[in-house]
């Protein structure tokens, strides 16, 4: 049996809250494997993506939402703030037919199945990196890795022409599939 998009973004999203509850105050601003991103702003930049993904996935276009998510949407209490939004994001990516509609993307119209799917593997990678950045176990679902690898690989060299992610790490022959996936997202696992 195949695991279901939604499943997975709610799964991996759950992954990437368990480590923002465990994030000890001194903490926020470690360094992530995110280029420029401290702790702080790598889980704001999932609480910025979790609250987008209601209002896209409803048929919202990015200029009718404007700058409502800018800025710092954790501010004091960012177990709180993952929490809501998270919970808001996979709400709506739960929702009856919303993976057939047309989502509107600042870079043009997608299928909701492509986008929830972008956002199952955006936070299924900076699940990696926030374990790397606050150093608790850094092993990823490996059902999540497969389902994730599975579908990067048709898109992998758009991401990286587009600069979204960084240079293929190169690995040994004998790599396991989360130091592949992380690979070709630019990722160097330790």
């Amino acid at each position: 049996m195949t695991i279901g998009i939604e499943d997975a973004y709610r799964r991996a999203l759950d992954a990437f809250g368990m480590r923002v509850h465990l994030i000890k105050p001194g903490q926020w601003d470690l360094p992530t494997p995110c280029v420029d991103w401290d702790v702080h702003a790598l889980v704001n930049h999932l609480v910025y993506e979790s609250l987008w993904a209601p209002e896209l996935l409803a048929g919202r276009s990015p200029a009718e939402i404007g700058d409502v998510f800018d800025g710092d949407l954790i501010g004091d209490d960012a177990v709180k703030a993952f929490d809501f939004a998270a919970h808001a994001a996979v709400t709506a990516a739960s929702a009856e037919g919303v993976l057939d509609r047309t989502v509107h993307l600042s870079f043009g119209d997608v299928p909701g199945r492509e986008y929830v799917t972008e956002l199952f593997a955006d936070a299924l990678i900076h699940t990696w990196d926030l374990s790397n950045a606050i150093g608790v176990a850094d092993r990823l679902d490996p059902e999540l890795v497969s389902l994730c690898a599975d579908w990067f690989a048709g898109c992998e060299e758009g991401y990286r022409s587009s600069g979204i992610i960084g240079g293929h790490v190169p690995v040994p022959a004998n790599a396991d599939a989360q130091t592949r996936l992380l690979a070709a997202w630019g990722r160097r696992a330790s």
